[in-house]
């Protein structure tokens, strides 16, 4: 343990006299926060922004099909459920910004430095593995929703012209393609400081094709007359008894899955300025984007079964079919194209943040590495070029592409990536810290009821897991590498 503090702290230190050597040597005390870092002036509204557009993302599409494999009494109380854990496990997990005082303890910049100076041992190692396998899941998850979508915009155009006749078969690859190359412009952004206008405008686009997919939901229920689904969701007959079983098991999976974003919470509240405290504005900030985000997948998932009742499609938007109003889904379509742009970006930069940092650590001396050259911009600051970053980055959208375009159907696996990370990263870290720093004693009830929690998403996390699965076997039986078309 000993070892480790000092190693922190001569990393801490290091980290330290960069930022200052970089701000300019000579920049005023007044510019810089209490670690020497140029102020941050994040707000609870831009945290709320990156919150939201990591949160909403496409996968409040799915919820109607979610829904549909519980039922009205069960699909809305699993929802509702899922977000108290949520704003529960983030307000634990915000108490580990700083260690020690929460206004003036040392901060942890990144969630394994929170689980470093917390825990330690092993588990810094395990949630680092757990985080960045999740992060690179997530980049190959949007290029394939993004392509998706991309498609479903040239298709329906196509069907509109032939009248329906052509099938309008096409090859997701170029779109995956354009989509990386849009990737890597963005990805030279330099940090999550720098962000915040990409996010705003995702967390906007996102709330433009819920809005269109719930509005024509309520549209489909009234040209239907009656709400369709019942209490206990899909009835048997329609699907065997294994299969509900085996697909109430995949929602609760979809819903856990469509709240977490602790994977990221460390670093957005990094971006904080205080006072107040940090955790107080990331607290206020979470339980905003979680009641705007609860109210959104309840109206889009509740009207979506009614609308559709047992036959809900996967994608909301899919379900209308390619006519009427056909120009509508196309605007909701680009909306997540440009809303994945920005959800990218949110979920990427602490992945480049690490590597950089490693980078720097082990080759101080290297100017490749640490050098930034500036580029004037015509009426605006200077943009600071790193050729490591430049080059490391692009490698990195390059890779996942590649692998987009390689298992198509990544969507399964990364449903797999993120039932093996909802447990450790939203419910098992922030409970095991929040322990430890309160120095909670074992076997307390406070004790009791904490482990519990733990130990029942454990169980919604295997469950969901073992979906994923049995979706990625029946994905390979029709599998072809590089021609996926749809």
């Amino acid at each position: 343990m000993g070892d480790q503090s000092a190693s922190k702290t001569h990393n801490q230190v290091f980290a330290l006299s960069i930022d200052v050597h970089s701000a300019g040597g000579g920049v005023p005390s007044k510019n810089l926060d209490d670690d020497g870092r140029f102020k941050r002036t994040g707000t609870v509204w831009t945290a709320s922004a990156h919150i939201i557009t990591a949160v909403i993302g496409s996968g409040v599409l799915s919820l109607a099909w979610a829904t549909a494999q519980l039922g009205w009494i069960a699909g809305p109380a699993v929802m509702f459920l899922f977000s108290f854990v949520t704003y529960y496990t983030s307000s634990l997990l915000a108490a580990c910004y700083r260690s020690g005082d929460p206004v003036t303890g040392e901060r942890n910049y990144t969630y394994v430095d929170a689980v470093r100076s917390n825990l330690g041992g092993f588990k810094v190692r395990l949630c680092g593995w757990v985080q960045y396998l999740n992060l690179f899941g997530v980049a190959i998850g949007y290029t394939i929703a993004s392509a998706i979508s991309m498609m479903a915009i040239k298709r329906s155009n196509c069907f509109h012209k032939s009248g329906g006749k052509n099938p309008c078969h096409m090859n997701s690859n170029p779109y995956m393609i354009a989509f990386g190359i849009a990737e890597v412009i963005f990805s030279q952004i330099p940090d999550f400081h720098q962000l915040w206008w990409l996010s705003i405008v995702a967390a906007v686009m996102s709330f433009t094709y819920s809005t269109i997919g719930l509005g024509l939901g309520i549209a489909q229920v009234a040209e239907n007359g009656k709400i369709a689904g019942s209490l206990t969701g899909i009835s048997i007959g329609t699907v065997t008894q294994t299969q509900k079983i085996w697909r109430s098991f995949q929602a609760l999976g979809d819903i856990a899955f469509a709240y977490s974003y602790s994977i990221i919470l460390i670093e957005i509240q990094d971006t904080l300025r205080s006072p107040p405290s940090e955790s107080k504005t990331m607290k206020k900030a979470s339980l905003i984007s979680v009641a705007v985000t609860t109210i959104f997948y309840m109206l889009c998932g509740c009207m979506g079964y009614a609308a559709f009742g047992d036959f809900s499609p996967a994608n909301l938007l899919t379900g209308f079919g390619f006519y009427n109003p056909f120009w509508l889904l196309d605007i909701a379509n680009a909306a997540i194209v440009i809303h994945l742009v920005g959800a990218y970006q949110v979920y990427c930069q602490p992945l480049f943040a690490f590597v950089e940092k490693q980078a720097a650590e082990r080759f101080p001396d290297s100017k490749f590495i640490t050098k930034e050259i500036k580029i004037p911009i015509p009426g605006f600051r200077p943009y600071n070029l790193n050729l490591f970053r430049l080059l490391w980055r692009t490698v990195f959208v390059i890779t996942t592409t590649v692998i987009s375009m390689l298992l198509p159907f990544f969507n399964d696996v990364v449903g797999l990536l993120g039932a093996l990370g909802f447990w450790p990263l939203t419910v098992y870290f922030p409970v095991e810290m929040y322990i430890k720093q309160k120095g909670i004693p074992r076997w307390s009830t406070r004790w009791l009821c904490l482990q519990t929690l733990s130990m029942a998403c454990l169980i919604i996390t295997v469950a969901a897991a073992a979906g994923s699965i049995a979706g990625v076997v029946l994905d390979l039986k029709s599998y072809k590498p590089f021609s996926t078309s749809y």
